[in-house]
C-alpha cells in the first residue's frame, strides 16, 4: 500500500477540512432538544457561524424576511443568551448539545472579560459576536462553532464576516 503525504491529500481534497455532519439520529435529537431551548422555528430560520481571527459571529436569520414573528423570537432569544454567555452561563447550548460539546468547557471557564459577547439586531434576525483576548479562547470559539455546524447541519451553515448587518 502506498501512502501519500498529508499535504497532497489536502491539495486533492479540500473537503477534508470541512466540518463533519452529525448522524441523522443526532440531528433529530439536537432538533428536538433545540425546540425546548430556542423559541423560534428551526425550519423557518437559518443559523450562520462565521469564524474570525478574534473569535466569531453567530447569526440567526429568517428565511422569509416578512416573518416579523420569527424575527422577534430570534431577537428575544439571542438578546437573552448573549447576556447569559457574557456571564459564563452556557447552560442553553449544553442542554441542546451536551456537556461534552467541543469548546464548551473552555468557554464556561473563561474569566470575566476574557471573551467579549456583543449582541446586535439585524434587519432579518440578530447576531452575537464573540471576541477572545487570547488564542485559547479563539480556539474554543472555533471548536464550539464547528460542533454547532455539525449538530445543526440541516439549519446551519458556515459563513463569512461580510454577513454583518444583513
Amino acid at each position: 500500500m502506498m501512502f501519500k503525504p498529508i499535504w497532497a491529500l489536502l491539495l486533492i481534497s479540500p473537503s477534508v477540512l470541512a466540518v463533519e455532519t452529525a448522524t441523522e439520529a443526532r440531528l433529530d435529537e439536537v432538533a428536538r432538544r433545540g425546540a425546548q431551548v430556542m423559541p423560534f422555528d428551526l425550519e423557518q430560520t437559518q443559523h450562520i457561524f462565521s469564524k474570525t481571527e478574534q473569535g466569531g459571529v453567530q447569526q440567526v436569520i429568517v428565511k422569509d424576511r416578512s416573518d416579523a414573528e420569527q424575527i422577534e423570537l430570534i431577537r428575544d432569544h439571542l438578546s437573552k443568551i448573549s447576556g447569559e454567555f457574557a456571564r459564563g452561563d452556557f447552560s442553553g447550548p449544553a442542554k441542546i448539545h451536551g456537556e461534552d460539546m467541543p469548546g464548551l468547557a473552555e468557554l464556561k471557564k473563561a474569566r470575566p472579560g476574557q471573551i467579549e459577547v456583543e449582541y446586535q439586531e439585524l434587519t432579518n434576525g440578530a447576531q452575537i459576536e464573540y471576541t477572545a483576548n487570547d488564542s485559547n479562547g479563539v480556539d474554543a470559539i472555533h471548536r464550539w462553532f464547528d460542533a454547532q455546524l455539525s449538530d445543526h447541519a440541516r439549519h446551519a451553515k458556515s459563513g463569512h464576516t461580510h454577513h454583518h448587518g444583513q
